[in-house]
C-alpha cells in the first residue's frame, strides 16, 4: 500500500510539472529523480501548487495548513532550489515552482551539496536526458518557439556587424542591465563529471540574473557577483570557444549558459535534432572566403554543432586542397568559427530574415503553450477550483480543433470570451 502511495505522489507531481509548456515525460528514471529531490510528502504538496506565482497564504489554503506551517515548508523548498522566491520591499514573499529545465533540475547541481547523492542524481539525469529522448525532444523540438537562443560571439563582430546588433542580442548588455547577477557550477559539465564524460571547459561559469539570481544567491545556490566579474566570465567563455546560450526573451533574461558542444544539453540537442530547430539562432550567418581558406580544420573542430566540414576545393593545381563548407541549416550563428579562424577567412553576414525573440518570459510561455496545446493551463488555475479545471479541459479541446469547428464550438457555448480568445489566437 505504501508503495502505491509513493507512486501516486510522484505521478501527481509529474502531472503537475506537465502543465508547463515544457514538461517532463513520465518514466521510471524521472520518478527516481523526483524521489531524490522530493520526499513523498513534499511531492504531494508541490503537486497541488498553482502555475502562477503564489504566497504562503495561498499555499496554506491549498494544503489546509496554517500560514506559518506553509511558509516554513516553502522556505525549505526554496532553500534547496525547488522553488524560486521573491522578497518584495513590502508585502509577503511570493513563490513560484519553476519547470524542471530551465529550473530545479539545473539548480540541484549548481553547487556542491551533501544532502543528496549528486553522483547518483547525475547518473539519473544522464539516463533521462542523454539516453532517453522524450524529455529533450519535448523541451527543444516541439513548436516554433523554443526555450533558448544563441548570443553572437561579440568579439567576432566587425564594425559593420555591430551596427546591426540590438542590445538584447548582446550577452554583455544582459549583464550590464541585470539587477542581480549570480554564478554557479555549470549543471551540464557537473553532471558529465559524475559520469566520466566532462571536458576541460570552466565549470564555475553558469550565470543567472535578476529575480532568479536573487533567489539563488539568497539560498547559497549561486554566488553574487558584480557586472565587472560577469563581463570577465563572458570573455573567459569566449576565450574557451564556448557558446553563449540564454533565455529566449528580450527583457529580464534569467540565465545565460556558456555551452560546450560535448556536455551541454542545448548543443547536444542542436546536433541530434538540428533539422527540428531546437535552438533559436543569432541573426548572423558565417561567410567563408574559400579563396583564402587553407583547410586547416580549426573551424570544423571548434563548431559545437558540426555545421562545418572540409570538402575538396576542386583546385586543379592543388588536387588535395580542401576548404571549409558550412551547412546553413545547422548553423547557430554563434561565430565561434569566425573567432578561431587564424586567416580571418570567415566573416559574419546578417541572416536574410531576422529571428523574432519574444518580449519577456510571459510572452514566450504563452507562445509555447499555444503551440503545444497547453494554453488552458496558463489561463485557468487548474490546481484550485473544479470550475477552473472544467473550463481548462473544455478550452484545451477547443483550441486543438480546426477553425471551422472552433467557430461552431464558440457559437454553441455562446461565450464572448471564448470568441475573443480564438480570434486572438489567429494572429
Amino acid at each position: 500500500m505504501a508503495h502505491l502511495t509513493v507512486r501516486s505522489a510522484y505521478k501527481q507531481l509529474t502531472d503537475r510539472l506537465n502543465l508547463y509548456p515544457q514538461g517532463a515525460p513520465p518514466s521510471a528514471t524521472l520518478y527516481r529523480i523526483l524521489q531524490l529531490l522530493f520526499s513523498e510528502a513534499e511531492a504531494a504538496l508541490v503537486a497541488s501548487l498553482p502555475i502562477k506565482p503564489f504566497t504562503a497564504k495561498k499555499a496554506a489554503r491549498l494544503w489546509k495548513k496554517t500560514e506559518a506551517e506553509a511558509g516554513r515548508i516553502l522556505d525549505q523548498l526554496a532553500g534547496r532550489g525547488i522553488l524560486v522566491d521573491s522578497v518584495p520591499a513590502s508585502g509577503p514573499t511570493v513563490y513560484c515552482l519553476p519547470p524542471p529545465m530551465a529550473g530545479f533540475f539545473e539548480f540541484s547541481l549548481m553547487r556542491l551539496r551533501g544532502d543528496i547523492d549528486q553522483k547518483l542524481l547525475a547518473e539519473l539525469f544522464y539516463q533521462y536526458l542523454n539516453v532517453e529522448e522524450d524529455f529533450i525532444k519535448g523541451l527543444f523540438c516541439h513548436g516554433e518557439t523554443q526555450l533558448g537562443r544563441v548570443f553572437v560571439h561579440e568579439t567576432a563582430l566587425n564594425a559593420e556587424n555591430s551596427l546591426h546588433v540590438l542590445d538584447y542580442e548582446r550577452a554583455s548588455q544582459v549583464v550590464r542591465g541585470a539587477s542581480h547577477i549570480g554564478v554557479g557550477i555549470c549543471y551540464c559539465r557537473h553532471k558529465m563529471e559524475h559520469v566520466g564524460r566532462d571536458c576541460a571547459a570552466a565549470k564555475d561559469i553558469c550565470l543567472t540574473f535578476n529575480g532568479t539570481a536573487a533567489s539563488l544567491i539568497r539560498h547559497g545556490i549561486a554566488r553574487r557577483i558584480d557586472a565587472s566579474e560577469g563581463l570577465d566570465l563572458l570573455q573567459q567563455a569566449r576565450n574557451q570557444n564556448l557558446v553563449q546560450f540564454g533565455e529566449n526573451i528580450r527583457r529580464d533574461v534569467h540565465f545565460i549558459c556558456n555551452c560546450c558542444g560535448c556536455c551541454c544539453e542545448a548543443m547536444i540537442a542542436a546536433r541530434r535534432f538540428g533539422f527540428m530547430h531546437p535552438v533559436h539562432t543569432s541573426n548572423f550567418i558565417p561567410v567563408i572566403d574559400e579563396a583564402g581558406c587553407t583547410g586547416c580544420g580549426q573551424c570544423v573542430e571548434k563548431c559545437p554543432v558540426e555545421a562545418l566540414g572540409l570538402v575538396t576545393a576542386n583546385d586543379p593545381r592543388q588536387t588535395k586542397r580542401k576548404v571549409a563548407r558550412l551547412n546553413r541549416d545547422l548553423c547557430l550563428g554563434c561565430a565561434v568559427c569566425a573567432a578561431v579562424c587564424s586567416r580571418k577567412c570567415i566573416t559574419l553576414a546578417s541572416r536574410p530574415q531576422r529571428v523574432i525573440t519574444p518580449l519577456n518570459s510571459t510572452h514566450r510561455a504563452v507562445l509555447m503553450a499555444i503551440e503545444r496545446g497547453k494554453l488552458q493551463n496558463l489561463i485557468f488555475d487548474v490546481q484550485a477550483h473544479w470550475n477552473h479545471r472544467a473550463m481548462a479541459a473544455i478550452l484545451g479541446v477547443i483550441l486543438k480543433l480546426p477553425p471551422l469547428k472552433q467557430a461552431l464550438a464558440s457559437r454553441q457555448m455562446k461565450s464572448r470570451y471564448l470568441e475573443f480568445l480564438i480570434q486572438k489566437l489567429k494572429y
